[in-house]
């Protein structure tokens, strides 16, 4: 059963995209949504547009 459950986003990760300012939300497409909620490799896209809030580690 757990093979047929959708896998779930990432809490956090979703509260983190919920409080970027609506400018930045806006150019975000599904896709790469997608890929930062479910902890995917993010998009260079996605990572160019994030830019400004992202802390290198």
């Amino acid at each position: 059963m757990a093979e047929s459950q959708k896998e779930k986003p990432d809490a956090q990760r979703v509260a983190i995209l919920r409080s970027l300012p609506l400018e930045v939300k806006k150019q975000i497409t599904g896709e790469e949504a997608e890929a930062f909620m479910f902890n995917r490799e993010l998009p260079e896209s996605l990572l160019e547009k994030l830019k400004d809030y992202l802390i290198e580690e």
